[in-house]
């Protein structure tokens, strides 16, 4: 099986809400897309700020883990996240996570999202706790 079919039929239940589909995976990189829906609105016509970081922190613990394997856990330290431009509902966004740091402790990851006409809506960086 692929490694993005077994990362996407393993997602976390909260992840599985955003409807989200995992398009490539290596330990380097991870590719997700998924169309902007009215449960992902922020009452503006556009993609909540809450829904795009949990899409970015659950793309950065998911590349941790891959980099970690099974052994071990993985938990978010740390998120900054900057909005560039907005998402509207019912566009297609892309979300690449690429390793900044990957150390035994803590693992820095970047996440890039962005729209299909190719403008970045968000640029997320988070450091990963490695557990166990």
């Amino acid at each position: 099986m692929p490694l993005h079919t077994a990362l996407q039929n393993n997602l976390p239940p909260y992840a599985r809400q955003l409807g989200f589909t995992i398009t490539e995976a290596s330990a380097d990189r991870i590719v997700a897309e998924m169309v902007v829906a009215d449960e992902h609105g922020n009452g503006l016509g556009t993609m909540h700020g809450g829904a795009l970081m949990t899409l970015a922190d659950t793309m950065g613990a998911i590349a941790t883990m891959v980099n970690i394997g099974r052994e071990a856990q993985t938990t978010t330290l740390e998120s900054k996240t900057n909005f560039v431009s907005a998402a509207k509902i019912g566009t297609t966004i892309t979300a690449e996570v690429t390793p900044v740091h990957r150390g035994k402790t803590t693992q820095v990851w970047q996440t890039r999202i962005t729209r299909a006409d190719g403008r970045l809506v968000a640029l997320v960086t988070q450091t990963q706790l490695v557990l166990g």
